[in-house]
């Protein structure tokens, strides 16, 4: 079963746990992701489903369409970046205000790390991916931030908030990747929010989850 946060008629956003694949993976025991339990949930649903998905670490909101049209539509709000989306995240290092300031937009280009990947790293030729954010509260040696990614590249806010030359040179608490893994059991970086145009009735929807550390 997975948690359903909002239910329409052509479409669902669920709550993504942390360490449940997005969608299946190649190989055995890499079947069970969120497409999967909303299948479950929903045997009527058809087409390709996916419309967006979170890294494997990351939790929070996660649209998933029930029928191809829906599937086209909501992933052409995605491509036209018209989807708002809102992701909490606890940094491990203080996001000093002296240099950075309280809030900003962070611009990166990145690729994929070949011997290392999924792992991305930044690099000229790499796509430009933009990230605001705004600090939330700043705690003994950590920061609690409030990130708003324009693009969708993967592994954007984790590279923004690790980078030292261009992002605020703080990982997110527990990231395996880009940080130290041991601080926490997980990776504390959850998607709080998402707003688009609602397919079923063409008014703007916001979904909420809420932030479970």
């Amino acid at each position: 079963m997975i948690k359903i946060l909002y239910e329409s008629r052509s479409f669902v956003v669920v709550e993504k746990p942390e360490e449940l694949l997005s969608v299946p993976g190649t190989g055995p025991g890499k079947s069970d992701c969120v497409i999967s339990r909303v299948k479950e949930s929903f045997p009527q649903a058809t087409g390709p489903m996916t419309v967006h998905r979170l890294d494997l670490p990351t939790s929070g909101c996660m649209i998933v369409a029930l029928t191809p049209d829906t599937q086209r539509t909501l992933s052409l709000q995605f491509e036209r970046r018209e989807v708002k989306k809102e992701y909490e995240a606890i940094l491990d290092g203080d996001v000093e205000p002296e240099v950075h300031g309280t809030y900003g937009r962070i611009e990166l280009a990145t690729k994929v790390d070949w011997e290392q990947r999924p792992k991305q790293m930044v690099h000229p030729e790499g796509k430009i991916g933009v990230t605001d954010w705004v600090v939330m509260r700043r705690m003994t040696d950590k920061t609690r931030v409030l990130f708003r990614p324009v693009t969708g590249r993967t592994h954007q806010i984790r590279v923004h908030a690790s980078h030292p030359d261009g992002g605020l040179g703080c990982p997110i608490v527990g990231d395996r990747f880009y940080g130290d893994a041991f601080l926490s059991p997980r990776l504390l970086l959850h998607s709080r929010m998402v707003e688009f145009m609602n397919p079923d009735t063409g008014t703007w929807l916001k979904v909420h989850s809420k932030v479970p550390f």
